[in-house]
């Protein structure tokens, strides 16, 4: 008997309907017998919002926090030092643990390159004054 949930095609409606009420709510919030100084939320808010609020489960949010406190003591530790490399690589482990590495959140580089390309032309492109563009005042 499979225990998991099924899981709605990614472009269904039904998903769609999913991301719109997640993206609604408020970030995550720890569960309560993890321990999260203050300082740390703002990490932690990034790291949840990083990922569909409904594939968090206990123990990913258990790591988050972990990677949050992990990310804001890499902020007080002097750049280049053994602890800032030692710091980073475990917040690298971490992130790919809980899925919210950049692969994970954004997909292959080589996905990207589509997107990125089209960015920069559209900030290249002056476009015509029938199309309003964004500027940067």
């Amino acid at each position: 008997m499979k225990l998991t949930p099924k899981r709605h095609r990614s472009d269904s409606a039904k998903t769609a309907t999913q991301a719109h009420q997640n993206a609604a709510q408020a970030p995550i919030e720890p569960p309560g017998y993890v321990t999260l100084p203050e300082p740390c939320k703002p990490f932690w808010d990034a790291i949840v919002t990083a990922r569909a609020r409904d594939l968090w489960t206990q123990a990913d949010l258990v790591q988050a926090a972990n990677l949050a406190r992990v990310q804001h003591a890499i902020e007080s530790s002097p750049i280049g030092s053994d602890e800032h490399a030692k710091l980073t690589r475990l917040s690298m482990a971490l992130a790919r643990a809980v899925a919210v590495h950049p692969t994970a959140t954004a997909g292959r580089a080589a996905d990207q390159v589509n997107q990125n390309t089209a960015e920069r032309k559209a900030r290249q492109d002056d476009g015509d004054e029938l199309i309003p563009r964004l500027r940067a005042v």
